[in-house]
């Protein structure tokens, strides 16, 4: 059976003219979460509908499509919001082809996040990167980064408030910040840094839903808990680093799923991979207790 993008089947594609290699690479899925990155120069899209979300950032070329009686154009930089079970194609506008990423994103889990309000539509699909529609767009950032339990719920808010104030609806800042609540979330995840925490366990920890623990420690902190665990990770990483330690030994023992993926993540933050880092402190000068000549 032929893999499907989003529900499209790539045979059913509609072939033009092009000279780019035509390409689909899926990133991990979970929790009915897929994000996949595309280029198309040889054939376009059919028109089809998804049951999810499918919101998309263009990469490179002019990508045009018809979409609720419109034809519609999207350039690089730009983000397009497609809505579940709305009728859609796909092309190049020009005959360099254009690529994109796209994630497609389960209607229920939007509205878990939402507590069961009803949900958004953003009338217009293409979308300047505005705040609102950055944030959406910082998810495809890497698709390749696995999605967790936690992940996934971050993930959710993060569409969810997006086509919210994309939609026009106000934002869903509270006048207060449940502080207690992420602080005690913050504590217990760099306490078990190195663990996989279930949102579960974060939920008995703050009294409170994973989505609101998501929003809260944003508000709070100015990045979401499992990035924060990440950093703490990396913390490790580098203190493991930096005591001799392997590089894949370092990565276990800090909790990464592998050496690749805390090298990601490690470039990422520190703009250098880890063997780099590894080198340079070890070619550095220890650090001793007293003071330079001079001062």
């Amino acid at each position: 059976m032929p893999r499907t993008l989003g529900g499209i089947d790539a045979g059913g594609l509609e072939q033009s003219c092009g000279w780019r290699s035509d390409s689909i690479r899926f990133g991990p899925s979970a929790h009915g979460i897929e994000r996949a990155e595309i280029y198309l120069s040889t054939y376009a899209y059919e028109p089809h509908r998804h049951h999810t979300y499918a919101i998309g950032i263009t990469t490179a070329g002019v990508q045009t499509f018809h979409y609720r009686g419109s034809r519609h154009i999207c350039l690089p930089g730009q983000i397009h919001v497609l809505h579940p079970d709305e009728a859609h194609d796909g092309a190049a506008g020009t005959d360099g082809g254009f690529g994109y990423r796209i994630l497609y994103m389960p209607p229920e889990l939007v509205r878990e996040a939402l507590a069961g309000r009803a949900l958004p539509f953003v009338a217009d699909p293409i979308q300047q990167l505005v705040p609102a529609a950055r944030l959406i767009a910082s998810l495809l950032a890497d698709i390749d980064e696995p999605i967790n339990e936690l992940s996934s719920a971050e993930i959710a808010v993060a569409v969810a408030d997006g086509l919210g104030s994309l939609s026009g609806r106000p934002d869903p800042r509270p006048a207060a910040i449940d502080t207690s609540g992420v602080e005690l979330v913050r504590d217990y995840l760099a306490a078990h840094a190195r663990e996989q925490t279930p949102a579960s366990i974060l939920e008995k920890v703050a009294g409170t839903d994973r989505f609101t623990i998501a929003r809260h420690f944003r508000w709070a902190f100015g990045t979401s808990p499992d990035r924060y665990r990440t950093l703490r990770r990396l913390a490790l990483a580098r203190a493991a680093i930096e005591s001799g330690r392997s590089l894949a030994r370092a990565s276990a023992e800090a909790g990464f799923a592998d050496q690749s993926h805390m090298t990601r993540h490690f470039k990422r933050t520190y703009g250098l991979t880890p063997g780099r880092w590894m080198a340079l402190t070890a070619a550095s000068p220890r650090e001793t207790s007293h003071p330079p000549r001079g001062a």
